[in-house]
């Protein structure tokens, strides 16, 4: 399949899911993150869940990140598919942006090679890391600039496809985590 059949295909299967279903498959994935070898991490950088396009939730990933004294860094969208990332504080105001994607609003901007982990939005990614987005190219523009050392965590409520399509600028992926395994790559 081509990167559009496959973005439509899980599409449809994140729409077949109920919001109890998604709610439920986000905590198992939240619950398998303990697994990763990341606590003694301190920047973790971590896109907020777009309802409309029934990504995996990310609320109680943000709730363990902040209970582990994490610095959270979330995404927001800017001119010519870019992404600023702002420090989660007390103060930062988050609102949703004209796609419904909640971002910050203002905040003090954290260069991307301070980032030690980043969690990746996905459609699909295949057995050796490669993964597919949304098609704009914000992430694998973002995760060029992150060090080689910075861990690139995709979130997936599916298992992986066998082999995906992929382009000599694609980032791939060292973990994806499912609700019901971590995928480990390279």
């Amino acid at each position: 399949m081509d990167k559009n059949t496959l973005r439509q295909h899980y599409k449809k299967l994140r729409a077949a899911l109920s919001e109890e279903e998604q709610l439920e498959l986000s905590l198992s994935i939240t619950n398998r993150l303990l697994e990763l070898p990341l606590w003694e991490k301190t920047y973790f950088h971590l896109f907020m869940r777009s309802a409309h396009h029934n990504e995996v939730d990310t609320e109680a990933i943000l709730t363990l990140l902040q209970g582990k004294d994490k610095q959270v860094v979330i995404p927001r969208m800017e001119a010519e598919n870019s992404l600023a990332h702002i420090l989660l504080t007390d103060a930062t105001l988050i609102r949703p942006n004209a796609w419904g994607i909640p971002e910050p609003v203002g905040g003090l901007e954290v260069p991307v090679n301070t980032l030690e982990v980043v969690f990746v939005p996905l459609l699909a990614y295949d057995k050796r890391g490669n993964r597919i987005g949304y098609g704009k190219g914000y992430y694998d523009r973002f995760l060029a600039g992150c060090s080689k050392a910075c861990l690139k965590i995709g979130l997936s409520f599916f298992p992986p496809e066998e082999h995906l399509p992929a382009e000599e600028n694609d980032i791939p992926l060292d973990y994806c985590i499912s609700p019901t395994k971590v995928y480990r790559f390279n």
